[in-house]
């Protein structure tokens, strides 16, 4: 592989990822590495990587990152970014005449209610669609480029839970509606994990000298050439030298805010990001690499060895939002009450029994009747 080819070096991720227990299997590796490599022949890439691989009900998807040369595939990124506004204003109805002649007769009181302006997505290279992504179900396959993404589908993302089923054009039945099919779906949960879990080491990426920091827009890094590693113990024990160098997504489902009420922008945030340069106390493991597990998104893991790093995502594509909620066994069923004559059911008795019973009960009550008469009688002598 020459120094500009934009094939990954597979093998080197392979490795890492296998010393911490993570890693697709040496068959499977060499697989995606020659499906990585079609897709480099095939399409105009700057750079390429591996991003992950996403699970499904009936098949999986293989995810690759690429990002074009400059001018190189933006027609065909336009014509996949077909956003759902657009789609609603071709299904529009032709057929009015009834309406019109209703309305003409009775006119309606008119609303004045004002829906909100749609928020517009991100353009090429920038936000959320800084890299294009494909997917393949299985190494060998063509791989299919995935749909821009937009502000509405990744909002809507956030607020369903749907397995993949592995096809692209499956629709995504949910509520609230999803704007969009798996593919759009698919596009808008790679942008979400990008977004919350690819992480670097801290002072491995700088801003450029050419980026607009008065405006806010910090959208794009370079490779710092200054950069020499960090000690790995160190990143193995503290979070605050791995750095975020994928940009926050917004409430509004954009990367960087847009007023879409053409206000002037009200305040900006100002970062300042200090470079630490320290050398590391004591001697550095030669082969140790530390190991990063997100656990919002069960699945993504970073690691760095020196002046190596890398991040992937195995997993389902969905976010941790708790332990699944598993009801309080009922009680033990309690024990039969002890048999005994007291609570023994007796037999119904027969017709004569009843009789001799009734007979007797009369004959008792007549000699009481007999006793309480002498008893009054001796009480009058």
């Amino acid at each position: 592989m020459s120094v500009d080819s934009p094939l990954p070096n597979v093998g080197e991720l392979a490795f890492f990822l296998e010393q911490a227990g993570l890693g697709l299997g040496k068959e499977e590796t060499v697989r995606v590495f020659l499906a990585l490599k079609q897709l480099v022949d095939t399409q105009c890439l700057m750079r390429c990587r591996f991003w992950g691989k996403i699970l499904g009900t009936q098949s999986n998807y293989l995810v690759a990152e690429g990002e074009f040369r400059e001018g190189e595939g933006e027609e065909e990124e336009e014509e996949a970014g077909q956003t759902p506004e657009d789609v609603e204003r071709e299904e529009e109805p032709d057929d009015k005449d009834e309406a019109e002649l209703v309305e003409a007769a009775d006119p309606p009181p008119k609303s004045t209610y004002k829906p909100p302006p749609p928020v517009p997505k991100e353009g090429n290279h920038t936000g959320t669609n800084k890299f294009t992504y494909f997917v393949c179900q299985e190494p060998g396959m063509s791989w299919v480029r995935l749909p821009m993404v937009t502000p509405a589908q990744i909002i809507a993302a956030r607020k369903i839970r749907k397995f993949f089923t592995g096809r692209l054009e499956a629709p995504v039945i949910s509520y609230p509606p999803f704007p969009g099919n798996e593919a759009n779906y698919l596009r808008a949960q790679i942008a979400r994990i990008s977004a919350g879990t690819h992480v670097s080491p801290l002072g491995f990426y700088q801003f450029g000298e050419d980026e607009g920091e008065d405006e806010g827009l910090r959208d794009t890094y370079e490779e710092n050439p200054n950069f020499e590693g960090l000690h790995v113990g160190e990143m193995a024990e503290s979070l605050n030298l791995w750095v975020h160098h994928v940009q926050h997504i917004l409430t509004q489902g954009r990367c960087i805010w847009v007023n879409v009420t053409k206000k002037p922008d009200e305040g900006e945030e100002e970062a300042d990001d200090e470079e630490r340069e320290e050398e590391p106390e004591g001697p550095e493991p030669e082969y140790a690499i530390a190991v990063l597990r997100s656990n919002l998104w069960p699945g993504a893991h970073a690691y760095s060895t020196g002046k190596n790093f890398g991040n992937i995502y195995i997993g389902w594509g969905l976010k941790y939002i708790g332990e699944a909620f598993t009801p309080v066994m009922p009680p033990a069923p309690q024990n039969e009450y002890p048999s005994g004559p007291e609570i023994t059911e007796a037999l119904d008795p027969s017709v004569e029994e009843e009789q001799a019973l009734k007979a007797a009960m009369e004959e008792q009550d007549a000699a009481l009747e007999e006793t309480e008469e002498l008893e009054e009688d001796e009480e009058d002598d």
